[in-house]
């Protein structure tokens, strides 16, 4: 069975892109960061995904990205709550956490290499992506460039190392749909930025994922504040 190392935040994207790695035929190595976010709750959902999804491995990286800050998820600024989605795509929010992917992406990169994977699957989207750069096609095709170009695998033609990014092109709806033919437990995942007990049902990521529910006609399994 081939292997493969996938980023598992906790949140329904990674967990829905586990799912189809699986059911590719993968043997999934889940790998998830605790980098000072104020909603590290989801790495309880990540445990418990990685445990349902029947994981091989999983690897729980820890490092703080608040001595950097510069975002509402990392910093002492404001999570904005009740946007609508006009405003969600006005430019860049301030929950954006600078160069998170391409750092996470590097991680996940090394641990490919020392488990001889040269298959990485990483659940972000441009539709419905809150304005975030790097979660557009063009930078997950820029990433598998250079890791082709940045490894021992890679340069010694030992195989191709490709980046999956299969909900790129999926709104919340049809990735959702996906994850129910696949059999994802959502109750397990966890998408809100606020870092309470409860998801807050407010902020962004919240609402598309609630608006997500809603045009797939399905039914949101988390309990809301």
């Amino acid at each position: 069975m081939r292997k493969a190392v996938v980023l598992l935040s906790g949140g329904m994207d990674s967990a829905t892109t586990a799912a189809i790695a699986k059911d590719e035929g993968y043997e999934l190595y889940a790998i998830s960061f605790d980098y000072g976010q104020r909603h590290a709750r989801e790495l309880e959902s990540a445990k418990a995904a990685a445990a349902s999804l029947g994981a091989a491995g999983h690897l729980i990286i820890a490092f703080d990205m608040r001595g950097i800050g510069g975002s509402a998820l990392t910093d002492e600024i404001d999570v904005p709550l009740d946007r609508k989605t006009d405003e969600m795509a006005e430019g860049i929010p301030v929950t954006y956490v600078p160069a998170r992917n391409t750092i996470f992406l590097s991680f996940a990169l090394a641990y490919a290499e020392t488990l001889g994977a040269f298959d990485i699957f990483i659940g972000v989207g441009q539709v419905d992506y809150s304005g975030y750069p790097d979660c557009r096609a063009e930078f997950i095709e820029s990433f598998e460039r250079t890791a082709n170009l940045a490894t021992k695998a890679g340069v010694e033609g030992k195989g191709k190392l490709r980046i999956h990014a299969p909900l790129v092109s999926l709104g919340k709806a049809d990735t959702i749909r996906r994850g129910l033919e696949l059999g994802v437990d959502y109750s397990l995942t966890w998408s809100c930025y606020v870092g309470s007990e409860k998801a807050c049902g407010r902020c962004d990521s919240c609402r598309l994922r609630l608006a997500g529910f809603a045009a797939a006609g399905a039914v949101d399994p988390l309990e809301y504040a």
